[in-house]
């Protein structure tokens, strides 16, 4: 059996980890949990490519893997879509380990990224999504649900100017929403890496999937207990880069199997290189984000973050219990 624990209420507009409380787990359920923008999307492909040994899938990625948590569904659509599932089931949030009803018979996969990349993602995952559309998508779920709708945030004079925006992001404090920040980056991540020695949680890193992409699927096969040999991994690895997942961007995009609010699919697979951010901001801008960072989490954790060893697969291994 697996083992429980109290956790963290992490509730808001967009996503309520409450549902967790009424969540029926199976042995061997694998929960993604990272922050957005930090490779959800690239790690429930993964998945799914072992799973049903090949690209080719019973439904869209999201209507196989949606985010249970999120408030543009209803629980109850959520919760009967895992119960239908007969398959090995991978499933999506972005809430924090310590938000999840942490369980010893349940896998638990942590992705991390450099905070800049995922600043700069987030800019044109913002620019691209549909916003009223996605208020209207809340509202129907929780009026499927019989609940209230959550309280929207209040409305701040947003920043005009990308050095303005990445301030902002800087500064933020944490907050119980998925807000993309600096302080809630971090503190997902530091989640993971608390954990990170318990034998069914395993960190990875964005950087590490676009280095050795194969090598990292290996690393996810034994970590999940996937019956798939490496010699076919080699032969599925291509149909995760992100070229060809751009290519099916209508069935691998998240929402877009119940209301697809985005301005354009395509665009949700940009193609940002590591340290894009050095263009737009000055060392002046920079080097307050370091201070913030190493304000925020441990120097270990940071230096993983940031790829400073250039390994973050093997900084990521702690001894195992």
């Amino acid at each position: 059996m697996g083992t429980v624990a109290p956790f963290t209420t992490y509730a808001g507009f967009i996503s309520d980890n409450d549902r967790w409380t009424r969540f029926v787990h199976r042995p061997g359920d694998v929960v993604i949990s990272t922050p957005p923008k930090c490779g959800t999307t690239w790690t429930q492909m993964l998945c799914a490519l072992m799973v049903f040994d090949g690209p080719e899938f019973p439904d869209k990625l999201d209507a196989i893997s949606p985010w249970l948590d999120v408030n543009t569904r209803s629980e109850r659509e959520v919760f009967a879509t895992y119960e239908r599932q007969s398959h090995r089931r991978f499933i999506k949030t972005h809430t924090p380990l310590d938000g999840l009803p942490m369980r010893d018979d349940v896998h638990y996969v942590v992705v991390g990224r450099d905070p800049r990349d995922v600043f700069e993602s987030w800019q044109n995952h913002r620019a691209n999504v549909d916003r009223e559309l996605q208020d209207q998508r809340i509202r129907n779920a929780c009026a499927a649900d019989g609940r209230p709708v959550p309280e929207m945030p209040a409305e701040l004079v947003a920043p005009t100017t990308p050095v303005e925006r990445f301030h902002a992001f800087v500064d933020a404090e944490p907050t119980t929403d998925v807000d993309v920040t600096l302080a809630n980056v971090l503190h997902h991540l530091g989640t993971g890496w608390q954990r990170r020695a318990e034998p069914n949680v395993e960190l990875f890193h964005f950087l590490d999937y676009q280095r050795d992409l194969v090598a990292e699927m290996q690393r996810l096969a034994q970590f999940c207990q996937f019956d798939i040999s490496p010699e076919r991994l080699r032969e599925l690895a291509p149909a995760a880069s992100l070229a060809s997942m751009r290519g099916r961007s209508a069935e691998l995009v998240p929402e877009v199997a119940v209301s697809d609010y985005w301005n354009d699919t395509d665009r949700f697979f940009r193609s940002g290189a590591k340290g894009e951010w050095r263009e737009h901001f000055s060392a002046h801008d920079l080097a307050h984000y370091d201070q913030r960072a190493h304000a925020l989490a441990p120097s270990d954790l940071v230096r993983w973050v940031h790829d400073e060893s250039h390994d973050a697969s093997r900084a990521a291994e702690g001894p195992r219990a």
